[in-house]
C-alpha cells in the first residue's frame, strides 16, 4: 500500500486559511461535512512469502486510515466488519471523551456488524488510529490519521507516510502466554472481555492477573537491586517478532515511492508497532524534524532520529539529486531493520538486507533538543504528582505507583487546572507513556528543565529515568494514561485521569 499524496492533489484540498493552533482550548471551528466511511475488517497479508490473516482499517479512498483536509471535521462512520467486537482510538486527537475510542463502561466496544459515528473538530498533524479492544493492535488493527494544515500548502512538498509495525505469526494471546509463562488458554481468559460492567474496560487484565501482579513488587525490587549490583543492563525487546513492516512490507519487497528529481518531501513517520522502538536512518540524506506527535517544533536537523512506540515524526527532506534513497527503521538494541525507498524515475534500486549493524537502545537525545513552537502559557501548577513506573520480566507484570490496572486509584482533576506529572522509572525497561485526550509539553528530562516538545507520548528511560510533563486540564472526561508497549499495558501499566464531575 502506498501512502502518497501529490502536491497538486493536496493543493486542491485546501479550503481554509491561517495557521491552525495546537492546544484543545484553541481548536478551530470546522464546518460540518458528510461522514467519511471507515471500515474495520480483515485481510490476508503476505509476509516474506507466508500468508497471515490480520485486521485492517480502510478509509473511503480505499487506502488505510483517514486523511482530512484543513477544513474538514472528523465526521466518520466506523463500520465493524471484523466478525468480532472492536473499538478504535484516535491516537493523539482531542475529542470529547465519549468519542475517544477507549472501552470504558460508558463506551463499550462496537459489536460486529454495527456502525459507530464520530463527529468532532480535529487538530492538524500526523496521528494514527488503533484498536483498544484486547490486543487487536498487535494484529494490525491500525492505520494513519492525517489532518492537513493549510500551512503545508505553502510548503509545496510531496507527502509520504511511513507506518511501522512489528509482526508475528503467533497470536497475541500466544505472545502474552510466553511472556507470563502461562498457557495460551489461560492468557486468553485473562484478557477476554466481559462487557461494559467491567471496571477499566476491555484492555484490562482480569482481576486474577492483577492479583498475580500484586504479589510482584517485592520480587521485582529485590531482583532490580541484584541486577544493578551485578551491573546488568536494561531489558530490551521482550517479544521476538518474525518481521518488521514498513507500510505492510519487509525489505525483501519494500515499497518504492516515486519522487521527483531534487524533490521536496514531507515524511510523516508513525511508529505503530505494538512493543518495538526504532532509530530512523535517512542514510546520506539530511532531514529536519519539524513536528512531533503532530505538534510543530523548531527544526532539528540530522540523519538519524529515535522514535518510540506510538510516537510520530514529521521530517522535511530536500533530495540532493536524482537517485534512490532508502529510509530505514532500525530496531533498537538489535540489527533488524525495515523501511521504504524514495526513488526518482529510472533510478537503480539495490537490494537492502533486513539486518545490519546493531544500533543502541533509544534515548532522549532528540527530546532534549526539541522546542515547541507553541508553548504552554507559563503559570504555577495546581496539581503536581509523581508516578513511579515499576515492573519486570519475571514475573512479567508492570505497574504505575505500585498499582496494576484495573485496580487503580484515579488521579482526580478539575477543569482549568495546570497539571505536572513527574514520571520516574524504577524498572529495567524504557516505557513510552501515552495520555489520552490531552497534549502535554515535556518540561524536564532527568531533572533538567527544558521548553520541550508538545506531545501525547513520551519515552521514560530505564533505570531511574525521569521525565516531567505538563498540561492544562481542559477536556473533561475519563482518560487512560498508560505505557504504549501493548504487553506492559495489558499486564498492569495503566491508570486513569478523571475529572471531578465525571461519574465512574
Amino acid at each position: 500500500m502506498a501512502f502518497l499524496l501529490s502536491r497538486r492533489d493536496f493543493l486542491g484540498t485546501a479550503l481554509a486559511a491561517g495557521v491552525l493552533p495546537i492546544l484543545p482550548a484553541m481548536v478551530r471551528a470546522a464546518v460540518s461535512s458528510e461522514p467519511k466511511r471507515l471500515v474495520a475488517g480483515t485481510r490476508t497479508l503476505e509476509v516474506d512469502g507466508r500468508p497471515a490473516r490480520v485486521f485492517g482499517l480502510v478509509g473511503p479512498d480505499g487506502r488505510p486510515g483517514i486523511r482530512l483536509a484543513a477544513s474538514d471535521r472528523f465526521h466518520v462512520e466506523l463500520a465493524n466488519e471484523t466478525g468480532t467486537p472492536t473499538i478504535v482510538h484516535w491516537h493523539g486527537q482531542l475529542p470529547p471523551w465519549t468519542q475517544d475510542g477507549f472501552p470504558w463502561p460508558q463506551t463499550p466496544p462496537i459489536a460486529s456488524g454495527a456502525v459507530q459515528t464520530y463527529d468532532y473538530a480535529p487538530i492538524p498533524g500526523t496521528y494514527w488510529m488503533h484498536s483498544h479492544h484486547g490486543m487487536q493492535e498487535q494484529s494490525l488493527m491500525t492505520a494513519p490519521l492525517i489532518v492537513h494544515d493549510v500551512a503545508e500548502v505553502r510548503e509545496d512538498r510531496q507527502e509520504v507516510v511511513l507506518m511501522l509495525h512489528d509482526f508475528t505469526f503467533r497470536t497475541p494471546d500466544e505472545v502474552l502466554a510466553g511472556l507470563t509463562a502461562t498457557s495460551a488458554a489461560t492468557a486468553m481468559a485473562q484478557t477476554a472481555e466481559d462487557g461494559a460492567g467491567r471496571k477499566g474496560g476491555g484492555n484490562a487484565p482480569e482481576p486474577r492477573m492483577a492479583d498475580m501482579a500484586a504479589n510482584a513488587p517485592s520480587l521485582l525490587m529485590s531482583g532490580m537491586a541484584m541486577s544493578k549490583r551485578d551491573g546488568a543492563r536494561m531489558d530490551l525487546n521482550d517479544v521476538h517478532f518474525d518481521a518488521f513492516l514498513a507500510n505492510d512490507r519487509t525489505l525483501a519487497d519494500p515499497e518504492i515511492v516515486r519522487v521527483e528529481r531534487g524533490g521536496r518531501i514531507r515524511l510523516r513517520i508513525i511508529n505503530g508497532a505494538s512493543s518495538s522502538q526504532f532509530w530512523i536512518d535517512l542514510g546520506e540524506l539530511i532531514g529536519r524534524v519539524v513536528a512531533t506527535d503532530g505538534h510543530p517544533v523548531h527544526p532539528v536537523a540530522g540523519s538519524r532520529f529515535p522514535i518510540a512506540t506510538a510516537q510520530r515524526l514529521d521530517i522535511l527532506i530536500d533530495l540532493p539529486r536524482a537517485g534512490a534513497f532508502p529510509i530505514l527503521a532500525k530496531l533498537e538494541g538489535a540489527g533488524q531493520q525495515t523501511g521504504i525507498v524514495l526513488a526518482a524515475a529510472g533510478a537503480r534500486i539495490s537490494r537492502i538486507a533486513d539486518s545490519a549493524q546493531t544500533v543502541p537502545p533509544l534515548d532522549n537525545s532528540l527530546e532534549a533538543r526539541l522546542t515547541a513552537v507553541a508553548q504552554l502559557p507559563p503559570r504555577p501548577a495546581d496539581v503536581v504528582r509523581t508516578i513511579t513506573l515499576g515492573g519486570g520480566m519475571k514475573p512479567y507484570a508492570w505497574s504505575m505507583n505500585g498499582e496494576y490496572w484495573p485496580r487503580v486509584t484515579p488521579l482526580m482533576l478539575s477543569e482549568g487546572q495546570r497539571v505536572e506529572i513527574e514520571l520516574f522509572n524504577r524498572s529495567m525497561m524504557a516505557h513510552p507513556i501515552h495520555l489520552h485526550g490531552h497534549a502535554f509539553q515535556v518540561i524536564a528530562i532527568g531533572g533538567r528543565p527544558i521548553h520541550g516538545a508538545v506531545r501525547d507520548t513520551v519515552l521514560v528511560p530505564a533505570m531511574m529515568g525521569r521525565v516531567r510533563i505538563a498540561f492544562d486540564a481542559d477536556n473533561p472526561g475519563r482518560w487512560a494514561f498508560h505505557c504504549h508497549n501493548l504487553y506492559h499495558m495489558v499486564t498492569g501499566m495503566m491508570t486513569e485521569f478523571r475529572y471531578q464531575a465525571i461519574a465512574a
